[in-house]
């Protein structure tokens, strides 16, 4: 499988290790494929670990109690019983895995929407939607983000937005809530979705009351070959001059996204740890990453 050009990125306080070889032991296809530790970060030694779900890419970092999961991003997980017999026996099996010391959102069972599906939070925070349909050409495992409060009736507008800055990228589906609903105005979002770069994502809104809104506990990491493709996200997407550090910004939607140099992964998977501290004080000093500067410091120039 080719690399993800973006890849979904959690914060955890201290259990990334942990929480990546539990969701490894849960899902198919899984497997964690790097490790290592930063050091002398603002949070102390930042463990980073790299698995893989179900062949989807993800990242985590140890760095400390500043953030932490909300529902407002899960992850749609999609079981295709057109493509395995087994699908709702593996989708249980799942389930009730994230649900030791978990909480459910949305009991597993049959909605107007889907023949089956539940929404949980495992015991880390983290928040999954199992969902059994067809996969289509959709990502097994989708980001979905939830507009709510002061963004609610957004989704729409996000997702345009998102589109027009990923060139490759394409509209999915669009479902509106109709007239007479509780909690949401007719016309809002009630399921969309749609893909940029190799990867989908699920945008909904929610007129119900919610307590949480997006935060950097999940960012978006885009991986970028040259200087030029860093600044052009870079300016694309910062909306809040405060949140720009060390390659992270926040959206105008209070997303948060990470813009990194593809290069950047392969130096910190080859480098001596003396390389990784050298390149990681270069970067605590930077808000967009400076690609030929890291370069230079990693070849010790």
């Amino acid at each position: 499988m080719k690399n993800q050009n973006l890849v979904p990125h959690l914060w955890f306080d201290k259990e990334a290790k942990e929480a990546a070889e539990f969701y490894v032991s849960i899902f198919p296809d899984s497997s964690v494929t790097n490790n290592v530790t930063l050091n002398d970060t603002r949070s102390g030694d930042a463990p980073i670990v790299s698995f893989k779900l179900w062949n989807q890419e993800f990242m985590a970092i140890s760095a400390g109690p500043y953030f932490r999961f909300n529902p407002s991003i899960s992850f749609t997980v999609i079981f295709d019983p057109s493509q395995d017999e087994n699908a709702s026996e593996k989708m249980d099996e799942i389930w009730n895995k994230l649900a030791e010391d978990g909480k459910v959102l949305m009991p597993l069972q049959q909605y107007p929407f889907s023949e089956k599906y539940g929404w949980i939070q495992d015991k880390y925070g983290l928040s999954w939607r199992l969902m059994l349909t067809k996969l289509e050409d959709r990502s097994r495992i989708m980001p979905s983000l939830l507009f709510v409060g002061d963004q609610y009736g957004k989704a729409y507008e996000a997702m345009n937005f998102y589109l027009s800055i990923f060139s490759d990228s394409e509209q999915g589906n669009v479902a509106r809530y109709p007239q007479g609903m509780e909690f949401d105005e007719e016309g809002m979002i009630m399921f969309s979705d749609f893909r940029l770069l190799e990867q989908w994502f699920i945008a909904m809104d929610s007129g119900m009351e919610h307590s949480y809104q997006f935060n950097e506990a999940i960012s978006f990491m885009v991986n970028c070959d040259t200087q030029e493709e860093i600044n052009y996200y870079w300016d694309k997407l910062s909306a809040v001059p405060e949140a720009e550090q060390c390659g992270w910004l926040k959206d105008k939607f209070g997303i948060s996204w990470q813009i990194v140099p593809t290069a950047m992964g392969e130096m910190m998977s080859t480098s001596t740890p003396e390389q990784i501290n050298r390149l990681n004080q270069a970067v605590l000093k930077m808000k967009k990453i400076d690609l030929p500067t890291l370069q230079r410091i990693y070849a010790n120039k």
